[in-house]
């Protein structure tokens, strides 16, 4: 049995249709959580609950973390945490190797022009705070051989059927809606994004592969990433629009958070969109010969298969 705690999210979702390569028994665990694949084991559950974190892990061989809590710095230091260390507990009690799907919130903010496995903890934010919190209390355990269990760390991401990815919301929207695409900080700036239905490909190849565990994998990111506009460029040839801007600087964020409360949570993330950030992924292609998905195919892709369309 391979189980995936948050089932239904962008990369959950990509996730099971690439476990039916290593397994037919796939526990999908969720508040509601649908099929997947005709084979799904769907196991409702409230996984702020310890009792429910332990019942959906018993019985598994694997166990994939890929749940996304609202994106509110409150909510992340009461739940994740706590949901960490549920998991570990919960794994360690019925002998499941983990593998968590992260971020880069972690990492020094003055590295970001070339991050690797190797790139220096140093969080500059609340929210990169918590995740360095709890992906060291993974690594701890690994590192006592209490836990078999390995990070999956994604850049930015984007990709079909995906309304978490900025992409989504600051670009392919905004065409959609007639209006122009929005950027952070500096549009000329390079920025590498992970494309999802690589991310999930090789978190499932992680998780069946015995010699990846307890260490930190890049996931699969094109190199020579686009600036930001050259990403509004690819998106607008794709949806034959005209390539039409505006930029948000850091302190129209702030601003704006006083009367939007996302805004107000992003606005301690922009030092992301101020400087390169070009993600390195050069450890795991070489050691599964993995070709990531080209940007220009990727934009196709995540249109012509489907990015939901907004609602009116």
């Amino acid at each position: 049995m391979q189980t995936i705690l948050g089932a239904g999210g962008t990369i959950a979702t990509d996730l099971a249709k690439e476990l039916t390569a290593y397994t037919r028994r796939i526990r999908l665990v969720s508040r509601n959580p649908k099929k997947i694949n005709d084979t799904d084991e769907l196991f409702p559950a409230d996984l702020t609950s310890r009792e429910a974190v332990f019942r959906a892990v018993e019985g598994s061989a694997v166990v994939y973390l890929t749940v996304g809590f609202d994106y509110n710095i409150e909510v992340w230091r009461e739940k994740w945490p706590a949901l960490m260390q549920n998991v570990i507990e919960a794994c360690k009690e019925y002998g499941a190797k983990l593998v968590f799907f992260d971020n880069v919130y972690m990492y020094d903010r003055d590295k970001l022009f070339h991050m690797t496995e190797e790139t220096p903890i140093k969080p500059s934010s609340k929210k990169g705070e918590v995740r360095a919190r709890i992906a060291q209390m993974l690594l701890d355990e690994a590192q006592a051989g209490t836990l078999t269990a390995l990070i999956a760390r994604a850049a930015d991401f984007y990709g079909t059927d995906n309304q978490k990815s900025i992409l989504f919301e600051t670009v392919y929207k905004n065409f959609q809606k007639g209006k122009k695409a929005n950027w952070f900080a500096d549009v000329n700036k390079k920025h590498s994004f992970t494309y999802t239905p690589d991310a999930a490909k090789a978190t499932a190849l992680l998780g069946n592969t015995p010699d990846a565990f307890n260490q930190v994998w890049h996931m699969p990111t094109a190199p020579n990433p686009p600036t930001g506009r050259q990403w509004i460029g690819l998106f607008a040839r794709g949806m034959s629009t005209a390539p039409r801007y505006s930029v948000l600087p850091t302190f129209l964020l702030r601003l704006l958070g006083v009367f939007v409360p996302v805004m107000r949570e992003l606005h301690e993330m922009a030092y992301q969109y101020d400087r390169d950030y070009v993600f390195d992924s050069s450890k795991f292609e070489k050691r599964f010969s993995f070709h990531p998905t080209p940007y220009q195919q990727g934009v196709r892709e995540s249109i012509q298969r489907g990015m939901p369309l907004p609602k009116p």
